[in-house]
Protein backbone atom coordinates (compact mmCIF):
# COMPACT_ATOMS: atom_id res chain seq x y z
CA UNK A 1 0.00 0.00 0.00
CA UNK A 2 1.46 3.35 -1.07
CA UNK A 3 0.48 6.89 -0.27
CA UNK A 4 -1.27 8.47 -3.27
CA UNK A 5 -0.72 12.22 -3.46
CA UNK A 6 -3.09 12.51 -6.41
CA UNK A 7 -5.89 11.20 -4.20
CA UNK A 8 -4.97 13.83 -1.62
CA UNK A 9 -5.21 16.55 -4.25
CA UNK A 10 -8.60 15.28 -5.38
CA UNK A 11 -9.88 15.15 -1.80
CA UNK A 12 -8.74 18.61 -0.68
CA UNK A 13 -11.71 20.63 -2.06
CA UNK A 14 -14.11 18.30 -0.24
CA UNK A 15 -11.91 18.44 2.85
CA UNK A 16 -12.00 22.23 3.09
CA UNK A 17 -15.78 22.22 2.76
CA UNK A 18 -15.88 19.73 5.60
CA UNK A 19 -13.55 21.86 7.73
CA UNK A 20 -15.83 24.87 7.29
CA UNK A 21 -18.89 22.88 8.31
CA UNK A 22 -17.06 21.38 11.31
CA UNK A 23 -15.96 24.80 12.54
CA UNK A 24 -19.44 26.24 12.05
CA UNK A 25 -20.98 23.44 14.08
CA UNK A 26 -18.29 23.73 16.76
CA UNK A 27 -18.44 27.51 17.20
CA UNK A 28 -22.23 27.82 17.10
CA UNK A 29 -22.72 24.70 19.19
CA UNK A 30 -20.26 25.97 21.82
CA UNK A 31 -21.97 29.36 22.04
CA UNK A 32 -25.31 27.64 22.48
CA UNK A 33 -23.92 25.21 25.07
CA UNK A 34 -22.31 27.99 27.12
CA UNK A 35 -25.34 30.29 27.12
CA UNK A 36 -27.94 27.58 27.68
CA UNK A 37 -25.77 25.93 30.31
CA UNK A 38 -25.65 29.14 32.31
CA UNK A 39 -29.42 29.48 31.99
CA UNK A 40 -29.94 25.90 33.23
CA UNK A 41 -27.56 26.47 36.15
CA UNK A 42 -29.35 29.62 37.26
CA UNK A 43 -32.77 28.03 36.81
CA UNK A 44 -31.74 25.09 38.99
CA UNK A 45 -30.95 27.55 41.78
CA UNK A 46 -34.36 29.18 41.53
CA UNK A 47 -36.48 29.27 44.68
CA UNK A 48 -39.55 28.52 42.56
CA UNK A 49 -40.13 24.77 42.35
CA UNK A 50 -42.15 25.11 39.14
CA UNK A 51 -38.97 26.45 37.51
CA UNK A 52 -36.34 24.37 39.27
CA UNK A 53 -37.82 20.88 39.01
CA UNK A 54 -38.67 20.82 35.26
CA UNK A 55 -35.18 22.11 34.45
CA UNK A 56 -33.58 19.46 36.63
CA UNK A 57 -35.63 16.71 35.02
CA UNK A 58 -34.91 17.98 31.51
CA UNK A 59 -31.16 18.35 32.00
CA UNK A 60 -30.89 14.90 33.60
CA UNK A 61 -32.83 13.37 30.72
CA UNK A 62 -30.67 15.01 28.06
CA UNK A 63 -27.44 14.25 29.89
CA UNK A 64 -28.33 10.57 30.27
CA UNK A 65 -29.44 9.86 26.70
CA UNK A 66 -27.04 9.43 23.76
CA UNK A 67 -26.29 12.38 21.51
CA UNK A 68 -27.03 10.23 18.47
CA UNK A 69 -30.56 9.50 19.69
CA UNK A 70 -31.15 13.20 20.29
CA UNK A 71 -29.95 14.07 16.79
CA UNK A 72 -32.29 11.49 15.27
CA UNK A 73 -35.18 12.82 17.37
CA UNK A 74 -34.57 16.41 16.27
CA UNK A 75 -34.13 15.50 12.62
CA UNK A 76 -36.70 12.74 12.09
CA UNK A 77 -39.35 13.16 14.80
CA UNK A 78 -39.79 16.94 15.03
CA UNK A 79 -40.84 17.22 11.34
CA UNK A 80 -43.78 14.96 12.15
CA UNK A 81 -44.87 17.62 14.63
CA UNK A 82 -44.53 20.37 12.03
CA UNK A 83 -41.04 21.62 12.88
CA UNK A 84 -38.51 21.01 10.09
CA UNK A 85 -34.92 22.23 10.36
CA UNK A 86 -31.99 22.00 7.99
CA UNK A 87 -29.40 19.30 8.76
CA UNK A 88 -26.75 21.81 9.84
CA UNK A 89 -29.13 23.73 12.10
CA UNK A 90 -30.30 20.43 13.59
CA UNK A 91 -26.72 19.38 14.19
CA UNK A 92 -25.84 22.66 15.89
CA UNK A 93 -28.91 22.50 18.11
CA UNK A 94 -28.24 18.88 18.95
CA UNK A 95 -24.62 19.51 19.93
CA UNK A 96 -25.40 22.71 21.79
CA UNK A 97 -28.36 21.31 23.69
CA UNK A 98 -26.55 18.10 24.63
CA UNK A 99 -23.44 19.83 25.93
CA UNK A 100 -25.40 22.60 27.65
CA UNK A 101 -26.49 20.07 30.25
CA UNK A 102 -22.84 19.33 31.02
CA UNK A 103 -21.78 22.97 31.11
CA UNK A 104 -24.69 23.61 33.47
CA UNK A 105 -23.02 21.34 36.02
CA UNK A 106 -19.73 23.13 35.44
CA UNK A 107 -21.36 26.50 36.08
CA UNK A 108 -23.11 25.10 39.15
CA UNK A 109 -19.80 23.93 40.60
CA UNK A 110 -18.23 27.30 39.86
CA UNK A 111 -21.06 29.17 41.56
CA UNK A 112 -20.94 26.89 44.59
CA UNK A 113 -17.20 27.53 44.78
CA UNK A 114 -17.62 31.26 45.32
CA UNK A 115 -16.87 31.95 49.01
CA UNK A 116 -19.90 32.58 51.19
CA UNK A 117 -18.33 35.86 52.28
CA UNK A 118 -18.90 37.26 48.80
CA UNK A 119 -22.64 36.68 49.12
CA UNK A 120 -22.62 38.19 52.59
CA UNK A 121 -20.70 41.24 51.42
CA UNK A 122 -23.15 41.82 48.58
CA UNK A 123 -26.03 41.56 51.05
CA UNK A 124 -24.34 43.96 53.46
CA UNK A 125 -23.94 46.48 50.64
CA UNK A 126 -27.64 46.07 49.77
CA UNK A 127 -26.80 45.20 46.17
CA UNK A 128 -29.80 44.23 44.04
CA UNK A 129 -30.03 40.53 43.22
CA UNK A 130 -29.22 41.06 39.55
CA UNK A 131 -26.24 43.25 40.42
CA UNK A 132 -24.99 40.65 42.89
CA UNK A 133 -25.01 37.97 40.20
CA UNK A 134 -23.54 40.03 37.36
CA UNK A 135 -20.91 42.00 39.30
CA UNK A 136 -19.91 39.69 42.14
CA UNK A 137 -20.80 36.03 41.71
CA UNK A 138 -20.64 35.20 38.00
CA UNK A 139 -17.28 36.91 37.27
CA UNK A 140 -15.65 34.81 40.00
CA UNK A 141 -17.49 31.62 39.05
CA UNK A 142 -16.63 31.84 35.35
CA UNK A 143 -12.93 32.25 36.11
CA UNK A 144 -13.06 28.93 37.96
CA UNK A 145 -14.79 26.99 35.19
CA UNK A 146 -12.91 28.11 32.07
CA UNK A 147 -10.67 24.99 31.95
CA UNK A 148 -13.67 22.65 32.21
CA UNK A 149 -15.57 24.58 29.55
CA UNK A 150 -12.54 24.31 27.28
CA UNK A 151 -12.51 20.56 27.74
CA UNK A 152 -16.11 20.39 26.56
CA UNK A 153 -15.25 22.37 23.44
CA UNK A 154 -12.66 19.72 22.60
CA UNK A 155 -15.16 16.97 23.38
CA UNK A 156 -17.73 18.64 21.12
CA UNK A 157 -15.18 18.77 18.30
CA UNK A 158 -14.58 15.04 18.64
CA UNK A 159 -18.34 14.37 18.66
CA UNK A 160 -19.00 16.55 15.62
CA UNK A 161 -18.73 13.57 13.18
CA UNK A 162 -22.03 12.34 14.62
CA UNK A 163 -23.89 15.04 12.73
CA UNK A 164 -22.95 13.21 9.51
CA UNK A 165 -25.64 10.69 10.44
CA UNK A 166 -28.30 13.31 9.64
CA UNK A 167 -26.69 14.38 6.37
CA UNK A 168 -24.26 17.09 7.48
CA UNK A 169 -21.01 16.50 5.63
CA UNK A 170 -18.35 17.68 8.06
CA UNK A 171 -14.73 16.53 7.72
CA UNK A 172 -15.27 12.85 8.37
CA UNK A 173 -18.50 12.82 6.39
CA UNK A 174 -16.70 14.27 3.38
CA UNK A 175 -13.94 11.66 3.76
CA UNK A 176 -16.43 8.80 3.88
CA UNK A 177 -18.30 10.12 0.87
CA UNK A 178 -15.03 10.54 -1.06
CA UNK A 179 -14.08 6.98 -0.13
CA UNK A 180 -17.44 5.62 -1.26
CA UNK A 181 -17.04 7.33 -4.64
CA UNK A 182 -13.38 6.52 -5.30
CA UNK A 183 -12.76 3.45 -3.08
CA UNK A 184 -9.82 5.36 -1.60
CA UNK A 185 -9.97 5.67 2.20
CA UNK A 186 -6.42 5.74 3.53
CA UNK A 187 -5.57 9.25 2.42
CA UNK A 188 -8.84 11.06 3.30
CA UNK A 189 -9.23 9.36 6.70
CA UNK A 190 -5.60 10.09 7.57
CA UNK A 191 -5.95 13.73 6.58
CA UNK A 192 -9.10 14.10 8.67
CA UNK A 193 -7.39 12.51 11.69
CA UNK A 194 -4.47 14.94 11.40
CA UNK A 195 -6.91 17.83 10.99
CA UNK A 196 -8.68 16.97 14.24
CA UNK A 197 -5.33 17.06 16.04
CA UNK A 198 -4.35 20.36 14.41
CA UNK A 199 -7.65 21.93 15.51
CA UNK A 200 -7.92 20.41 18.98
CA UNK A 201 -4.35 20.96 20.19
CA UNK A 202 -4.16 24.73 19.48
CA UNK A 203 -7.62 25.08 21.03
CA UNK A 204 -6.37 23.40 24.22
CA UNK A 205 -3.33 25.70 24.28
CA UNK A 206 -5.59 28.73 23.83
CA UNK A 207 -7.73 27.64 26.78
CA UNK A 208 -4.62 27.35 28.94
CA UNK A 209 -3.53 30.88 28.02
CA UNK A 210 -7.02 32.18 28.74
CA UNK A 211 -7.05 30.37 32.07
CA UNK A 212 -3.80 31.99 33.13
CA UNK A 213 -5.05 35.42 32.13
CA UNK A 214 -8.28 35.01 34.07
CA UNK A 215 -6.42 33.82 37.16
CA UNK A 216 -4.34 37.02 37.09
Amino acid sequence: MQWDWSAVADFMPDFWRGVLVTLQALVLGSLMAFSLGLFWALAQRSEIKAVRWPVQVFTEFVRNTPLLVQLFFLFYVLPEWGLTLSPLVTGVIGLGLHYSTYTAEVYRAGIDGVPAGQWEAATALSLPRVRTWTAVILPQAIRRVVPALGNYVIAMLKDSPMIATIGVLEMLGEARQFGAQTFVLTEPITIVGIAFILIAYPASLLMRVLERRLVR
